[in-house]
Parts: structure tokens; C-alpha cells; sequence
């Protein structure tokens, strides 16, 4: 199906679109319809500029594309102008003490890159996650940063560009693994609603680490706690600030801003408290 094609047969968006108007490119991720990678492209196409594609790897489940699907999605992408972030498996554990664990992480986030280079994506999202979840993640922390660091050269043998690698922040303090993302060169993305749900100073890490974050993951954390929610949960003034500082960018400084929800109803409120609260902005 080409893009034409799903045009005509695909009016079920909403009227506001996120593709004209920032120097930055707006995305959101391939689960917006309940349906495969490739239909949520075709559904998506006409609103934003960027997708992150998420893959899980895992011997339950993988919604890894077949070679056939890799390169409809890298035409669809040349046809519609739509980049990508391509979000590297969520079950693996780079930085385990087991390392056969570590090694088969490697080998899983390895084969995601191998499969997916032909899109050429514009930034490849990695977790490095603890051995437990919170702050700190680990009890070793030595141990821990060596068995990443080991991954992480494992992974940049791949030929794949180091500042393309974006480290995500989560649920502990971005700060312990600060030395492996410059001693590899990577880039970061900053995840703003992890930010948020783990009581980060949101302002503190776009300081700190704004020059080398490649990506931005923007999504708000409702009152219960649950993130991943539509933006309209932002506390005020926070998206403002976010694109203020992107816009001031120069033009071949390009950054993504991921709408990273998972719904049509989330997505859809969000696309609209961007356009409503963003106007100024418009080019």
C-alpha cells in the first residue's frame, strides 16, 4: 500500500497536525491503533514527522519486522518524509552479573539493529537497566558500570554511529551512568515523564544534559501515579520551556520530541494541547 493509497482510505485522524511549524521534528510511537507497525505508520503519517518504533525481543514475543516489512517501513518513511527512533528491546539487562544474561542482551539488541539499519534511524533508544528497579539500581555499583561499559562496546562494533545510541533516563539517577555516556560519545534521551514520575528536577537535567540529548520523551504521569499519559498532566509551563530552548536551536541542530503515549485517545489530547498551547512558536 503506498501512501496515496492509505490517504484515501484513512481519514479517521483528527485536524491537527504536528509536521509544519517547529525546527524540531514531532513524533509518537507505532502503538497509536490497535493494529501491527506498518497500519499505525499509514494512520500516523499526515500528523507527525518522527515514529519511534517500538521492538520487543524475547523468546515469549517479538514483533521484530521481517526483512519485507523493514524495507515497506524505510519506503514509507522516503514517501512520507517521516524519520525514525527505533527503541532497542526492553527485556534486556546489559549490565547483569550474569554473563550469559549480559551476552545474550547484547545479542538481542545486536539483532534489532542488523534487522532495522535500513531505515536508517535517526537515533537508536537504549535502557541500560538495574538489577532492580528504583534508586539505586544496583548494589554493586562498580560491577554494574563495567559489565554496561562491556555491552556498550560489544553494541558500538555493530558500525553503528555513537551519538545515534541515546541513553534513556529512568527511575534512578541519570548520574550513574554519566561516565559511560562519555566515554562512548552517546547521546541521551531525556525521558521527561520518567523525569517526573521519579520526583527529578526536570530543569536541572535539560542543563545539564541538553546539548548531548538527541530525543526528548514527553508525556505526563497522572494523579495515581501512571505515566504515559496524554501531556495535558504537564505541570505548567514545562513544554514551553522545553520547545523555547529547542527553537533556539540552530537550523541544522535537529532534535526529535516524542508524544510517547500508547492510545489514540492519549495521543489525540496531547496533539491538541500542543497545538492550542504552542502557537507562538509556529513558523
Amino acid at each position: 500500500m503506498t501512501v496515496r493509497q492509505a490517504d484515501k482510505q484513512d481519514d479517521s485522524f483528527g485536524s491537527h497536525s504536528l509536521r509544519e511549524g517547529f525546527s524540531f521534528r514531532f513524533g509518537t510511537t507505532s502503538y497509536i491503533i490497535p493494529d501491527d507497525i506498518i497500519p499505525n505508520l499509514h494512520h500516523l503519517h499526515k500528523r507527525v514527522l518522527d515514529v519511534e518504533l517500538v521492538l520487543f525481543e524475547s523468546d515469549a514475543f517479538s514483533n521484530l519486522p521481517e526483512p519485507s516489512d523493514v524495507n515497506a517501513i524505510r519506503r514509507l518513511g522516503l514517501e512520507a518524509g517521516l524519520t525514525y527512533t527505533v527503541h532497542l528491546p526492553l527485556d534486556v539487562h546489559l549490565g547483569s552479573p550474569d554473563e550469559a544474561e549480559r551476552i545474550a542482551s547484547v545479542g538481542k539488541c545486536r539483532r534489532v539493529i542488523e534487522r532495522m539499519g535500513p531505515v536508517e534511524p535517526f537515533a537508536w533508544i537504549l535502557h541500560l537497566h538495574g538489577d532492580r528497579r528504583g534508586d539505586p539500581p544496583t548494589d554493586d555499583q562498580k560491577r554494574w558500570v563495567e559489565q554496561n561499559r562491556k555491552s556498550l562496546a560489544e553494541l558500538l562494533a555493530s558500525n553503528i554511529v555513537p551519538r545515534r545510541v541515546c541513553i534513556e533516563t529512568l527511575d534512578y539517577s541519570f548520574d550513574r551512568v554519566a561516565e559511560l555516556v562519555e566515554m562512548f560519545d552517546l547521546s541521551v534521551c531525556l525521558d521527561i515523564g520518567h523525569l517526573l514520575v521519579t520526583g527529578r528536577n526536570v530543569d536541572a537535567y535539560l542543563s545539564d544534559w541538553f546539548d548531548r540529548a538527541k530525543v526528548f520523551h514527553l508525556h505526563g504521569v497522572r494523579p495515581d501515579g501512571t505515566d504515559h499519559a496524554h501531556i495535558r498532566y504537564l505541570p505548567d509551563g514545562l513544554m514551553e520551556d522545553l520547545v523555547s530552548r529547542l527553537m533556539d536551536l540552530p537550523e541544522d541542530d535537529v532534535r526529535v520530541v516524542t508524544l510517547e503515549v500508547f492510545g489514540e485517545a492519549d495521543f489525540e489530547k496531547s496533539v491538541q494541547e500542543v497545538s492550542e498551547r504552542l502557537v507562538k512558536w509556529r513558523r
